[in-house]
């Protein structure tokens, strides 16, 4: 290392590394009698993430805490260093990953046709949207567009994903409560309620629609002709996931370098969008292990595009661990891994993270849990520690402990040389060091 003038020690050489976030969404999950006692992650066959663990240093992901289960959502903002930002909701998100560009002042909430019985003055959800109901599911949605603006509202149905839509307002700083009771072997069809200070009118606003969308659902006559046709009544809309546009974050303002997401869901495309970071999706119709295999392809392209971090995920251990099937989420795992084998050689010239964003476990009547996921680091700079298998008891001892969804990428950044020096202030202040901050720029005369 060359010394500079006046200076007592050698000048530090550029040796910072990418970072990649691997996330098997909804990983962790618990002891299952199915598996001998296992958890998925135990009873899989898992060489290329055994072989991870081996080399790098291991612990336990718990986002928020014990106890404290997570949507995937509010995981990931703080997981991609968000957390100081105002989270914009779910709903603006798949906005924008379905390709609608919600304008600074709007707010949004996610709308879904669902089947329903009433028993007395409640209404219990029980069903929704299939597939090939696309045709009914548009006619019913022109129905409700009709009265929209007379509760000061828009509803735009996804063209992608039939028996849903966007529900746009002009108040972006309105939070209201789920309609949609997510529980429905628990709870019925919700009322809606403010969620935050002076969200009262928007609340009234949202409620009265649906109730009028409820009427009009029931004497309509798509759902009568369903009914002829023994298929049950699209005769409900839930509202879910509130949200709103004040302003929008830049991941490299916020985080301090460039981003990109590989993933292949409309809430991830959208992400990426809402934040201005690079999106890859691989094709359609590949085998699992050949989808985690090309998604593997593309984070190094865009690591050689110039993104310092990349966010690589898979939906498919959590919508196994929904089956409540521990076998499929077993298999899947493997499967997961089978397609992991470039991994290796990725973590040879960047940082790697893998874990999952929150517990899904495949046994017992909840959605999501607040317990541990495993975590695992590897990278040319680390050293590592014992552990030697991926799964949530092997890693528990692990040199990393216990880790936070918004130590993450401060983690990450640390390993990658590239971590924020505190006290130093070369702008506004970012989660990792900032690749381009503004220079002092000397006038021509």
């Amino acid at each position: 290392m060359k010394r500079h003038y006046g200076e007592d020690y050698p000048r530090p050489v550029d040796d910072r590394l990418p970072m990649v976030l691997v996330i098997c969404d909804g990983l962790g999950d618990r002891p299952l009698r199915e598996l001998g006692g296992l958890t998925p992650s135990e009873a899989a066959r898992t060489p290329n993430l055994d072989a991870l663990v081996g080399s790098g240093l291991s612990g336990w992901h718990l986002p928020f805490g014990w106890g404290r289960a997570t949507s995937s959502e509010v995981s990931h903002w703080a997981m991609l260093g968000l957390s100081e930002c105002e989270f914009p909701g779910r709903s603006l998100l798949e906005a924008f990953g379905n390709g609608i560009s919600v304008e600074a002042g709007k707010g949004t909430v996610y709308l879904s046709l669902r089947t329903s019985r009433s028993k007395g003055e409640l209404v219990w959800v029980d069903g929704r949207c299939a597939a090939d109901d696309a045709g009914d599911a548009a006619l019913l949605w022109a129905e409700l567009a009709e009265f929209a603006s007379g509760y000061d509202v828009e509803v735009i149905p996804l063209t992608t994903r039939p028996g849903e839509a966007i529900l746009l307002h002009g108040d972006p700083a309105a939070r209201v409560t789920d309609s949609d009771p997510f529980f429905e072997h628990l709870h019925p069809w919700l009322d809606v309620q403010p969620a935050r200070a002076q969200s009262e009118a928007l609340a009234d606003k949202v409620r009265q629609y649906l109730l009028r969308a409820r009427a009009v659902l029931q004497e309509s006559l798509v759902n009568r002709d369903r009914r002829a046709r023994r298929l049950p009544a699209l005769d409900v809309v839930t509202s879910k996931w509130s949200g709103g546009c004040r302003t929008r974050p830049e991941f490299a303002d916020v985080v301090g370098v460039r981003g990109g997401i590989v993933a292949s869901t409309a809430l991830y495309r959208g992400l990426a969008s809402f934040l201005d970071m690079e999106f890859r999706t691989p094709p359609d119709n590949l085998s699992l292990a050949e989808d985690m295999a090309y998604k593997v392809r593309l984070a190094a392209e865009l690591i050689d595009d110039g993104c310092s971090f990349v966010h690589l995920h898979t939906k498919a251990t959590d919508e196994a661990g929904h089956t409540k099937s521990p076998t499929a989420k077993r298999d899947v795992l493997e499967q997961i891994d089978g397609g992991l084998a470039g991994l290796q050689d990725l973590a040879a010239a960047a940082v790697v993270i893998v874990t999952g964003d929150h517990a899904t476990p495949s046994r017992d009547g909840l959605l999501h849990a607040g317990e541990a996921t495993p975590l695992c680091l590897a990278g040319p700079t680390i050293s590592a520690d014992e552990t030697q298998s991926f799964g949530e008891r092997s890693m528990r001892s692990g040199a990393l402990g216990i880790v936070s969804a918004c130590e993450i990428l401060p983690l990450m950044s640390s390993f990658a040389n590239r971590p924020y020096l505190l006290g130093h202030i070369p702008g506004a202040s970012t989660v990792v060091l900032p690749d381009n901050p503004a220079p002092m720029r000397i006038e021509s005369v």
